[in-house]
């Protein structure tokens, strides 16, 4: 009996010990913090704003830069070029106007006052860095000639569904949402909340939403979903969410045959060390991917006030219509992949 007991005794104090949450120290060498039911906690507001992007520019040969590099880079960046050239006082009068439109950039439809896109390149695992993307070694995609081809954006301005999704506000046009997280000139920020059974990343940027169910199973192929079909698993410390069949009209960074593999591990109280990895032989001559900083904001998302049938796709059709009715020929547009023109780089 004493022995029986001992062993139920022993059994108790195991399930107890499974049952409390662990106590582990993150790579960064603070403690990293445990839901209530035992999981890495990652929820919060956290930010990817930075001048670094995906793609590293083709003049730039390093991963790491030095602290002297990086505010040279930040001194050529054209948003740090766009805060110059609107330093001075502004002026309204005619001439001015006209000098401010005579370079017909359409990129420039407002001032460098509502962009928010970060200050400075970001900091992963303590490392200055130039893109998200760490393989291949030149931080570029590997593009296919097909992936190209297969997500060259219409130019055509016949009707509204078969313009951009961003211009009828049902997805993000920097596919910030992922699958494959990225940023852009503003709204960099996403929330996670976990529940036991479920991850939900909501996007700033036109409020996108990914809801992933833990240890689940993909739904059928036939059924493409807005954002992937992604489910999650947790790996020790990090969350590891694997996502497919994204919907084709998103361009995303995978096809019907591609697979992106997503790792989320507290690297230090204010920053969560995400990686990715792409798998699609349709789309590119080899696997690549990346590493990426998000770190703790200090405030929650603003409301994206996009809606699908608002003032800007009526405007858009509205002036190629113009356009027509006076025999002149539509802009020419590049091609656009996740939110990235890949015609000439980035």
């Amino acid at each position: 009996m004493r022995r029986t007991g001992l062993r139920f005794g022993s059994a108790i104090l195991a399930g107890a010990l499974f049952l409390a949450p662990a106590v582990a120290q993150t790579p960064g060498g603070q403690v990293a913090p445990r839901t209530s039911w035992g999981v890495p906690d990652l929820q919060g507001f956290w930010s990817n704003a930075s001048l670094t992007s995906m793609q590293r520019p083709t003049d730039v040969k390093s991963l790491v830069v030095s602290e002297e590099l990086e505010s040279e880079l930040v001194r050529q960046n054209v948003y740090s070029a766009a805060a110059r050239q609107e330093a001075g006082a502004s002026k309204v009068d005619e001439e001015s106007s006209r000098q401010l439109l005579s370079d017909q950039n359409p990129s420039r439809a407002y001032n460098r006052f509502w962009m928010d896109p970060g200050a400075s390149y970001a900091r992963v695992k303590g490392e200055i860095r130039t893109s998200w993307i760490t393989n291949p070694p030149d931080g570029r995609i590997p593009y296919s000639r097909q992936g190209i081809q297969a997500n060259t954006r219409s130019t055509s301005f016949d009707g509204p569904e078969i313009r951009p999704l961003a211009e009828r506000c049902i997805m993000s046009f920097t596919g910030s949402a992922g699958p494959v997280l990225n940023n852009g000139m503003y709204n960099n920020t996403y929330q996670i909340v976990q529940t036991p059974d479920h991850v939900m990343f909501l996007t700033e940027m036109i409020h996108d939403v990914r809801v992933v169910p833990i240890n689940g199973r993909h739904g059928p192929k036939e059924i493409p979903r807005w954002g992937g079909d992604s489910i999650g698993s947790y790996e020790g410390d990090t969350l590891v969410v694997e996502t497919v069949n994204s919907h084709p009209r998103q361009r995303s960074y995978i096809s019907a045959a591609g697979k992106v593999t997503e790792r989320y591990t507290r690297w230090s109280e204010g920053q969560i060390f995400y990686q990715f990895t792409v798998e699609d032989p349709t789309l590119y001559t080899q696997t690549w991917g990346g590493e990426m900083a998000l770190n703790l904001s200090s405030e929650p998302l603003y409301e994206y006030a996009c809606h699908e049938g608002n003032y800007a796709l009526p405007g858009i059709l509205a002036g190629a219509r113009k356009l027509e009715r006076e025999g002149r020929p539509h802009p020419i547009e590049k091609p656009i992949f996740a939110g990235v023109d890949v015609s000439e780089g980035e």
